[in-house]
């Protein structure tokens, strides 16, 4: 089996919403996600480059599904803070077909943890 070279990108509607909501206060987001996917998610899961950015969510990892959190996410909105932003993305990513798909995003400073019913949620439909 050859290693995919690529990542297909998708998102649920609820975390388009996340992301409207909070790129009210912090309009660099979508540029600072196009970021994290070259420099965090494309490193971790295509080149195997663990730079400590990237966290498998204990009890949600699955052998076809690994739910992951970004904890280093550089976001230019929030001037300074570099990669400890505060910003956290919840993702799936699904081993057999190279696909992530967008589950959250917050700020920590508004929310402590991820949302884990909408990751349950979001599980039951491959279940």
């Amino acid at each position: 089996m050859t290693t995919p070279t690529k990542i297909e990108y998708n998102a649920i509607d609820s975390f388009q919403k996340d992301l409207k909501h909070l790129l009210k206060k912090y309009q660099t987001l979508e540029k600072d996600l196009e970021t994290a996917k070259r420099d965090a998610i494309e490193l971790f899961h295509l080149k195997r480059v663990n730079n400590q950015s990237i966290f498998p969510i204990q009890g949600f990892c699955t052998e076809t599904i690994q739910i992951c959190k970004i904890k280093k996410f550089a976001c230019k909105a929030l001037k300074g803070r570099g990669s400890k932003s505060g910003i956290r993305v919840i993702y799936a990513f699904h081993c057999q077909s190279c696909k992530v798909e967008f589950i959250e995003i917050y700020f920590k400073g508004n929310k402590e943890n991820e949302d884990r019913d909408r990751i349950k949620e979001y599980l039951k439909k491959f279940s």
